[in-house]
Formats: structure tokens, C-alpha cells, sequence
């Protein structure tokens, strides 16, 4: 298994977001520790891009990615990606895509749908549009080939949702499980079987957490899951299908005590690896 760090941050355009890189390294490092895994960093640039076709540091992210990729095209094994913002999951989630063909679905725990494009999005921050490029949709330069199948995505713990996500949820792009339901880790699992799935990618942005659970996420939304919820998550979909590759995103935080929380998940997720 490998840890790769991705400490991309122009993908969202928030103030926190200058906290994203430094927060990356300190997840990653730590993930190495728990996991007894290598960690490797992918050299980005922190420099941004003037906005592009309704795409916020569009040139940047595009460089970016073509980094990223070359990082991963070496890699066969297990593979667990750390952010930076959540656009870093494209490129994985689009390799497990082309490696493991029809029948992956994203398992998506996110305060956010992330399922916007150019046009929609309010703020031209790509981490809010790239489950959407992974369907094939949005702008053509980052749109995946070979894309998800429709209906193949479960939103665990979405609690922040503009109405074009919400449109796209209702016409079946995705499944929808809100905080209530998610909490459940069978109700998670089985709402990823019944996409008809054989085999899963795990994406983890931290701001599905509760901020009084974990305040150090990028995006903080009020209201969320408990660090042992996800893990139960994790565990009962590991438990039923193959997880194929795992992202934990949108660290802004390298405080070494507020980082410790999320220890279990990373425990957890090395175990749906086969690491731990």
C-alpha cells in the first residue's frame, strides 16, 4: 500500500483553503504512521489561475492533474490519497474507473454533492464539480472516459446542496443519504449494493464530520456524522464489497491533537485496504 499526498488547494476558493496544503502533509504524515505505510508527495504548485469557462484556477487544476496522474500511473497496488481539496479525487476515482470497468461506485461521505458544473455552480470551485466530471459531465477537459454509470454514486451525510445538485439527485444521477440515515453503517452499505455495484471507491471529505466532532475541515457545515459513524460505514461496506481505493480530503489543519481524531478513520480505512 501507498499514501499519496495531492496538497492541491485550487480547487476551492474559500480562505481556508491556504491552510489546505500544510494540512495535507500533516494528514498524510500521520496516515503513515498509523498504517506503517510510505508516503509519497506529488510537487504542486500553490500558485492559482485566472478563472476559465466558469472554472476558478481552471489552467492550474488542469496542470495539476497531469502531475497527479503520472503519480498514479506507477502505482498498481492499494492506494489511499490524501488532499488537498477534493478535485484531487478525480484522477484516482477516474483510474479505479478505467481499471475496474463497469460496476464501481462512489461511496461519496460529503457535507457536499460536489455534482455541480461551470454552469451551475455558484462559486466556480472545481472541488464542488468533480463527482460530476466523474459521470462525464461539466467541462470536456475534465470530464472522465470511461465515466461512472448513472445512479452509481451514494451521497452519504450531503446536508448542503444547491438546487442544480438537487435536480440531478431527484432524476436518479445519485443516491442521497442524509445525515439521519447515514449514521447507520448497514443503511450505508446497503444503499451502495443496491446501485447494483461490485466493488466501491471511498471518498472521505472531512466536512462530513460534525464540527464539534472535527473543526479543522476546509468547508465546516453544522450538523454532521461523528468520526465513529464513518467508521462504521466504512467497515460495513468494506465488510460487502471490494473498496478499490480510498481519498481523504479537505484537511485545513495540522494540529497534531485535533488530527489525532481522526485516527479511527484511518485505522478504518487502512482495513478496507487490506493494510490493517
Amino acid at each position: 500500500m501507498e499514501i499519496l499526498a495531492v496538497p492541491q488547494s485550487q480547487g476551492a476558493v474559500v480562505a481556508r483553503s491556504a491552510l489546505l496544503p500544510a494540512g495535507c502533509g500533516a494528514l498524510a504524515r500521520l496516515a503513515g504512521e498509523v498504517l506503517g505505510a510510505p508516503v509519497r508527495s506529488v510537487p504542486l504548485p500553490e500558485e492559482g489561475s485566472p478563472a476559465v469557462d466558469g472554472i476558478a484556477n481552471r489552467d492550474a487544476l488542469l496542470a495539476n492533474r497531469k502531475a497527479q496522474l503520472a503519480a498514479i500511473e506507477v502505482h498498481s497496488g492499494p492506494l489511499l490519497t490524501v488532499g488537498g481539496d477534493c478535485a484531487t479525487e478525480l484522477v484516482p476515482l477516474g483510474v479505479a474507473r478505467w481499471r475496474h470497468r463497469e460496476g464501481l461506485c462512489a461511496l461519496w461521505y460529503d457535507a457536499h454533492a460536489d455534482l455541480n458544473t461551470p454552469q451551475s455552480s455558484p462559486s466556480g470551485a472545481f472541488h464542488g464539480m468533480v463527482l460530476r466530471a466523474a459521470f462525464g459531465e461539466g467541462d470536456p477537459q475534465f470530464a472522465a472516459a470511461p465515466a461512472l454509470e448513472r445512479g452509481r454514486a451514494v451521497l452519504a451525510g450531503a446536508r448542503s446542496l444547491d438546487d442544480g445538485e438537487l435536480a440531478e439527485v431527484r432524476a436518479g444521477l445519485a443516491t442521497h443519504l442524509p445525515v439521519a440515515t447515514a449514521r447507520d453503517g448497514a443503511a450505508v452499505a446497503d444503499a451502495v449494493l443496491a446501485t447494483g455495484a461490485g466493488s466501491v471507491y471511498l471518498h472521505i471529505d472531512l466536512d462530513v464530520l460534525d464540527p464539534k466532532e472535527f473543526a479543522g475541515a476546509c468547508y465546516p457545515e453544522p450538523d454532521g456524522l461523528l468520526v465513529a459513524e464513518v467508521v462504521a460505514g466504512i467497515r460495513a461496506v468494506a465488510d460487502a464489497l471490494l473498496v478499490v481505493g480510498v481519498g481523504i480530503t479537505e484537511c485545513a489543519t495540522d494540529d497534531p491533537d485535533e488530527l489525532r481524531t481522526l485516527v479511527p478513520i484511518i485505522e478504518a480505512v487502512g482495513s478496507a485496504l487490506g493494510v490493517v
